[in-house]
């Protein structure tokens, strides 16, 4: 028997086992709810119906003012089941007259680089240049430091074109081509989608430069039609934007270019479809009028992490709207980014563990250390716990955080803190924009099966076995995960001392030690994690 056959038997048994010892523990408690249609799905939620609700992803935008360092940040936790693991550096390169780009068909769920099933959507004239950029499932940063984080909102299901051939991923790749900012981003994204057509659902992009943050949201024309309509608020420099996978812009002022930017057909296409009549005097609601704000799990998503930012504010758990952004009551470290994409509810009433107790011989009640708040449907159905779409998420394929910091030179300033699987067990490690190229086990592709070559399955494997004993598993995980992370932030101004150093000598000089640092910090991560997984079974294989 191979060895991921022997691991899935044996993963298999322990989780049936687990699932007996917890029903039998006593002093048991049961949530008297039964599980809410509220599910966590990967992308496309609902089977049919008008709206197309998602709960896939979730992104946080920091203005640099709300920074503790200036920083501009954005970020994307990728929480699918089927979205590619493989990951690379793409180099700047010229581009002759009469060059196509060709544009591909779901290219985030590839096999690599140069995947031989791809499909070609289509193909449009190349620009004489195109810049470097860290190519993920979902492009995340390019060269000039113009990074950008995503949600799948989905929208109404009438809006998506059958006849355009750009979906969101390669729009993320095009726009990191051929844009420096996030204001040109959203230019070119325009005339790309006008002439060519979006042909995707509802997508929130969370776009981040050296100078500001904007939130974007996106949909299809409808069928038949090609082109797309959108609309993009500038978020203040001091305040904090969140996108949970539900649209979020409201109003728009096309007056104050400066803070609203939206295509050309935003009110008249809504007119067309006769979703709204300026002649009635209806307020134009960008959000309500082309998605829906009824998901409660991403607006319980928005509001714990908004409530993170400001508590003072005592926003309402079950609001259908809350502020687009807000000012955070301290500012933000990368640190603080990933506290919040850590979030399980916590001390919260919508701790999906607060009732899964166990009584001791004394009569004193603790949590069950099976008790985790990622368990399957079928655990939530067997304990009669309502289902909640927390922060934190046991299907994220990768977690993203940027920081682009005008002082630097972009080679330095650029970084992408990288995190592979569930964020509440893994390291998160800095890449610089400036590297050469991606680690070689990041760029093996792990999605179809177990591989020892793949980075993903070092974090992946630990996460996965976690579930068996969450309680105290977690502890002996974070003894290796937080290390790591502090030890990469508490060396980050010495890092970028000795590369700015040596930028000033020769840059090719300073990419090369950025790329032996990063790869150095992040291989270190994948060796410990391997070494993790098997102390995790010799520590807790009689107690399972």
């Amino acid at each position: 028997m191979s060895n991921w056959l022997y691991l899935r038997s044996r993963i298999g048994i322990l989780v049936a086992v687990s699932a007996a010892l917890l029903w039998l523990q006593p002093g048991f408690a049961l949530d008297q709810q039964r599980p809410t249609s509220l599910t966590t799905v990967t992308s496309i939620g609902q089977a049919d119906g008008p709206i197309c609700e998602c709960e896939g992803c979730t992104s946080v935008l920091v203005g640099k003012s709300a920074s503790v360092d200036g920083a501009t940040m954005t970020s994307h936790s990728c929480d699918s089941t089927t979205d590619r693991t493989w990951m690379d550096i793409v180099p700047n390169q010229a581009h002759t007259p009469g060059e196509t780009s060709t544009l591909w068909m779901d290219p985030k769920e590839s096999k690599g680089p140069n995947d031989p099933d791809r499909v070609p959507a289509g193909e449009i004239p190349q620009v004489p240049q195109t810049y470097k950029f860290l190519n993920a499932a979902y492009p995340v940063m390019n060269e000039h430091q113009l990074a950008i984080g995503e949600t799948t909102f989905g929208g109404r299901r009438e809006l998506k074109s059958d006849v355009g051939i750009i979906d969101c991923p390669e729009l993320y790749r095009l726009v990191l081509e051929r844009a420096k900012t996030a204001r040109e981003a959203i230019r070119i994204a325009d005339e790309l989608t006008t002439q060519y057509g979006y042909n995707d659902y509802g997508e929130a992009f969370t776009f981040a430069d050296k100078d500001e943050v904007w939130f974007f949201e996106i949909l299809g024309p409808g069928r038949g039609k090609k082109g797309a309509v959108w609309a993009a608020v500038r978020i203040p420099d001091g305040e904090v934007a969140v996108s949970a996978n539900a649209p979020r812009i409201r109003k728009i002022d096309l007056k104050d270019p400066n803070t609203y930017m939206a295509s050309a057909n935003v009110y008249s296409l809504a007119e067309e479809l006769g979703w709204w009549n300026p002649k009635n005097g209806e307020a134009f609601e960008f959000c309500t009028l082309y998605g829906s704000r009824s998901s409660l799990g991403s607006r319980r998503r928005e509001w714990r992490a908004l409530s993170r930012l400001a508590p003072s504010l005592r926003l309402d758990p079950n609001a259908e709207h809350y502020p687009l952004s807000v000012k955070p009551e301290k500012k933000l470290s990368v640190k603080d980014v990933f506290d919040i994409f850590r979030d399980t509810y916590q001390d919260t009433p919508y701790d999906m563990t607060r009732t899964l107790l166990k009584i001791d011989r004394d009569g004193k009640a603790s949590k069950s250390p099976v008790a985790n708040p990622f368990m399957n449907n079928d655990y939530l159905d067997l304990f009669r716990i309502t289902s909640e779409r927390t922060i934190a998420c046991k299907r994220a394929t990768y977690l993203t955080v940027t920081q682009s910091r005008k002082w630097l030179p972009d080679p330095i300033g650029g970084v992408v803190w990288l995190g592979y699987d569930n964020p509440m067990t893994t390291p998160h490690t800095p890449f610089y924009i400036g590297i050469d190229q991606m680690p070689a086990r990041y760029m093996v592709d792990g999605r179809a099966k177990f591989r020892r070559d793949s980075a993903w399955w070092a974090f992946r494997q630990v996460s996965q076995l976690s579930f068996l004993r969450w309680q105290d598993m977690v502890k002996d995980i974070e003894k290796v995960w937080r290390p790591i992370e502090d030890k990469a932030w508490a060396d980050q101004a010495k890092v970028e001392a000795e590369a700015l150093a040596l930028y000033k000598q020769d840059p090719a000089k300073a990419r090369a030690f950025l790329t032996a640092y990063s790869h150095e910090v992040a291989n270190g991560a994948v060796d410990a994690y391997w070494k993790l997984a098997e102390d995790l079974w010799s520590k807790y294989t009689n107690l399972f």
